[in-house]
């Protein structure tokens, strides 16, 4: 039996905590980031409150263990 390959797409996008919880980072960040030079693309408020990581819903967290080869 071969090894299982880790989900190279998964790996970039959620890390597994010492507890076994899974954390992503926070959506609606990518886009329409605030900038000086661009102030109507969103508000630096918006941008801290989508700052940081959060907790994988339990329904997601059995699929994407098996895809990182946890």
């Amino acid at each position: 039996m071969p090894k299982m390959k880790t989900h190279s797409g998964a790996k970039k996008r959620f890390k597994v905590t010492s507890n076994g919880k899974v954390r992503r980072l926070q959506a609606g960040r990518k886009s329409g980031a605030a900038f000086a030079s661009q102030p109507t693309t969103g508000s630096r408020r918006r941008n801290r409150h989508l700052s940081g990581e959060v907790e994988v819903s339990k329904a997601d967290t059995k699929r994407i263990k098996r895809v990182l080869g946890r």
